[in-house]
């Protein structure tokens, strides 16, 4: 890939007390730790000194907005929580099956082992509408307390001992080691995946809410509406984001802007991220959010939590343009909040968001050109 002039940013991370301690093992190990009608237009009222008068949105009949896209989906869904599946990403578990339909998508380290590898969190509104998704892994402590933001149910295989204190919150739900075994020919840890009818059977065999409960804060993003997008070229700070490559060495990845759709396309391991799920589709992106992250490690065999909980550094990205911003999270639940240099929350674009957690130690190496 070319590489152009690095952006450097000096995050701001507020440690807090979350890590843990014990003993794990290294990334082969990392199994056996495991625990097992439609909207009425209301017209606004109207100043004589205004121009223009506000109206609210008319909606399609049966239609709502998505609370992590703002694309119009099924009213049906409005109350039903995003599930947040954790998908393996070493290069034996490719291809990914249902990741190009996902609403948002979190990518970060999940081991200090083994080249920083990643793992993919990704968040679906409307699962049912996905014949299969995964191959399903283990989750880390980082991932149940970014879901619990979410109020969405957390699918995993297991994971290492560090998570039992986070499982165990009251506003965490979760399953684990409850989905369907497809034969692929790999080894049995990369031949789970949640298939239609998985998670109707997990909510009968549970008490877990379906709907959205008290842990919710509400709406997570902010969006701008479609007739008025965001466009960051009138800021002062901004820069062209053309081509995003990542400090991530396992697997390389990295996102090129296509000017004809304006959505960034996900590619790893050297080449485009496909989805044979959904016709060998790329992956892709109308937003991003790269966030630098200090993090702790647990013990000599990688295990490790980023510190989530307090502040940074980082940048939006969306149509070509990058803005540093700085992001905040107070509690296990609140949403992770991200604001422009004027100390202004950001709003988003319509479509689908990638999350990258970056290690602070290697934000030097990210690349925006």
């Amino acid at each position: 890939m070319k590489r152009g002039v690095r952006l450097w940013l000096a995050a701001l991370v507020l440690t807090t007390g979350l890590a843990g301690c014990g003993k794990g093992g290294d990334q082969d190990a990392v199994e056996t730790l495991e625990t097992g009608g439609g909207d009425t237009a209301v017209e606004a009222d109207v100043d004589p000194g205004t121009e223009e008068s506000e109206q609210e949105e008319v909606l399609p009949d049966g239609m709502y907005r998505s609370e992590l896209t703002n694309e119009l989906i099924d009213e049906a869904l409005k109350d039903q929580r995003p599930i947040a599946a954790m998908v393996d990403n070493e290069s034996i578990a490719l291809p990914h099956y249902g990741l190009s339909k996902a609403d948002v998508v979190y990518e970060m380290m999940n081991s200090t082992m083994n080249g920083r590898i990643t793992r993919f969190m990704a968040l679906f509104k409307d699962y049912e509408s996905v014949e299969q998704i995964g191959s399903i892994r283990s989750v880390r402590p980082t991932n149940v307390i970014l879901s619990a933001e979410w109020n969405a149910i957390l699918c995993h295989d297991g994971g290492p001992f560090y998570i039992d204190e986070y499982i165990a919150e009251p506003s965490t739900n979760n399953f684990s080691g409850t989905f369907s075994r497809v034969n692929n020919g790999k080894p049995r840890e990369y031949t789970e995946y949640i298939c239609s009818g998985d998670m109707e059977a997990n909510f009968s065999n549970s008490k877990v809410d379906k709907e959205y409960n008290s842990y919710y804060e509400g709406a997570h993003y902010q969006f701008a509406s479609e007739n008025n997008p965001v466009d960051l070229s009138g800021a002062s700070d901004a820069v062209d984001a053309k081509t995003v490559d990542l400090p991530f060495p396992h697997n390389g990845s990295w996102l090129d802007y296509d000017e004809e759709d304006q959505l960034y396309y996900y590619s790893e391991y050297g080449k485009a991220h496909v989805d044979p799920g959904n016709d060998n589709a790329q992956l892709c992106f109308k937003n991003l959010l790269i966030q630098s992250c200090g993090f702790q490690q647990y013990d000599e065999h990688g295990y490790m939590i980023f510190n989530c909980i307090g502040s940074g550094g980082g940048y939006y990205i969306t149509n070509g343009k990058a803005i540093p911003v700085t992001w905040e999270k107070t509690t296990m639940t609140s949403p992770t909040r991200y604001f422009d240099a004027e100390g202004n929350e950001i709003t988003l674009n319509t479509g689908k968001t990638y999350v990258a957690f970056v290690p602070v130690d290697d934000w030097p190496d990210l690349e925006i050109e």
